[in-house]
């Protein structure tokens, strides 16, 4: 796919993703997704539809806005020739979110040529990925940590 073609999926990705109900209701906004979807930026507010009982971000939220990125992110950087699915995840929970939260995702291309190292001969692979939320000063608030299955798709394997 060209870089432009790209460029314009991630600005559509992006804009469906923000008018995305459970996003809407929860209170996350997509922030960015660069033109080669190796970084996304999200955040989400604190309001009375997303606080807990004690009137901090809600468990479920925090873990929410940082759901789909990295499986998202690799599918497109890799293609269709695989299958990328999320696997597994823990969320640690370090101190409350008092307030507005951010998550910033990032792949680079090492992670992407280890995968396809991985993958070549039709194995699956589990990559593991870790995402950070904080709160506008920095404080970490909660970790994330992913395991995605990914593995060349069956058409793809008699190819090579």
């Amino acid at each position: 796919m060209s870089a432009k073609r790209l460029a314009r999926k991630a600005r559509l990705l992006r804009w469906a993703m923000n008018l995305y109900p459970p996003y809407l209701g929860a209170g996350v906004r997509v922030r960015q997704i660069s033109a080669d979807f190796r970084q996304v930026q999200v955040r989400m507010g604190l309001g009375w539809y997303n606080r807990n009982y004690v009137g901090t971000q809600f468990g479920g939220s925090l873990y929410s806005m940082t759901d789909p990125f990295f499986m998202l992110m690799i599918m497109e950087n890799l293609g269709r020739d695989f299958i990328v699915w999320d696997k597994a995840a823990h969320i640690d929970f370090i101190a409350p979110g008092k307030g507005p939260v951010y998550a910033d995702f990032s792949i680079d291309a090492s992670l992407l040529a280890d995968i396809r190292k991985h993958t070549a001969e039709g194995d699956k692979y589990l990559p593991e990925l870790h995402v950070e939320v904080r709160d506008g000063s920095g404080t970490l608030v909660a970790r994330v940590h992913k395991t995605l299955y990914v593995r060349l798709k069956p058409r793809a394997r008699q190819a090579a």
